[in-house]
């Protein structure tokens, strides 16, 4: 599939006819394609989403290894607590709650935890919003690769300065793998997870994905300033307008809700 095509799904909310028939290099470089008609339209790159680091996951959804997508100034928007998405151009969307990172600088090359986590200015809670432009969620991982890394719209919650947790990387990411967290629609509790969901730890996935990140031929680096979302603690669930949800995260990170309009 075209790249224009693939942005015209993207805009306007639709199905895709049938997968994308690349394979997975391939629909990474497709994915780049459609990132630079996005920049020549005036879109603005704010970071990454990385999904399917929740190997729990990987037999229902038939992909067994992380992926990535870009994040947009027209995607991300942030919060201190209660926020609000609209749907509106959205495809089959379904809810994530996860942890975000706030990057103040360029990771070195092989970087150690400690050398990633003295990289991060702040830690929060969020919703990630994906979607699919196949129907029913059936894809392979090339389609969900093409198909800008499943990325909707992410809501970024209270922003916790790294400052105030445990200073070593194994330290930081122990603490943030122990968190649970409990989702909610309205006052039914949806499903639970640990921040161990997501490889290991958080910190673990966005190791994960900057070398993945490195080793896609024509990928931009990570820059100061961008934000990574690390994968779902829970399954993904549908969301319609007018409901509203919430995670209730374990210390460090703060609760989270959203509306959805």
């Amino acid at each position: 599939m075209k790249a224009e095509l693939l942005l015209r799904h993207l805009d306007d909310g639709t199905l895709w006819p049938a997968g994308c028939g690349l394979d997975v290099g391939e629909a990474y470089e497709r994915a780049l394609t459609v990132r630079q008609l996005r920049i020549h339209r005036g879109e603005q790159p704010r970071g990454y989403k990385v999904g399917f680091t929740n190997r729990t996951l990987w037999e229902r959804y038939g992909v067994y290894a992380p992926i990535w997508g870009t994040v947009w100034n027209t995607t991300l928007s942030f919060c201190e607590g209660e926020g609000e998405i609209a749907l509106a151009g959205t495809c089959q969307p379904r809810i994530e709650p996860e942890c975000v990172f706030g990057l103040k600088a360029t990771p070195p090359a092989r970087a150690t935890l400690d050398q990633l986590l003295a990289c991060v200015e702040w830690i929060a809670p969020g919703f990630e919003i994906v979607q699919s432009h196949l129907k029913d969620w059936k894809f392979t991982a090339a389609d969900t690769v093409a198909d800008s890394g499943l990325h909707g719209r992410l809501l970024v919650g209270r922003r916790i300065p790294v400052e105030a947790l445990p200073r070593d990387g194994a330290g930081f990411d122990a603490q943030l793998a122990a968190a649970r967290i409990t989702l909610f629609k309205g006052d039914d509790r949806i499903d639970q997870g640990t921040g161990a969901n997501v490889l290991e730890g958080p910190l673990h996935a966005l190791a994960h994905f900057l070398s993945a990140l490195r080793d896609c031929p024509g990928a931009p680096d990570l820059l100061p300033g961008d934000v990574v979302t690390t994968g779902t603690w829970t399954d993904a669930w549908p969301v319609h307008r007018g409901e509203q949800w919430r995670a209730a995260f374990d210390p460090p990170l703060a609760p989270l809700s959203v509306r959805f309009a």
